[in-house]
């Protein structure tokens, strides 16, 4: 069972395109990893995004409370 690909037009600056093409080729990477990149660079700022959302939302919580939160999570992630 093969993953669903979406097509993308995408716009960015040229001196970008050419730093980003020139940075793959240096390591012997071919077009069809443009999209791999691509995607990983997105995968990594939304977890970025979504880190330092998360650390705003607790950032007044206190450090006993946010370890025992962060320990009843991962405890409920074991289990599943």
């Amino acid at each position: 069972m093969g993953e669903e690909i979406t097509r993308w037009s995408v716009n960015v600056d040229s001196r970008t395109d050419i730093d980003l093409r020139t940075y793959l080729a240096q390591r012997g990477m071919k077009k069809g990893d443009l999209s791999k990149f691509i995607e990983d660079a997105v995968k990594w700022r939304l977890l970025d995004l979504t880190m330092a959302e998360t650390r705003e939302a607790f950032a007044d919580t206190d450090a006993t409370e946010l370890d025992a939160l962060i320990d009843e999570a991962v405890s409920a992630a074991r289990s599943n």
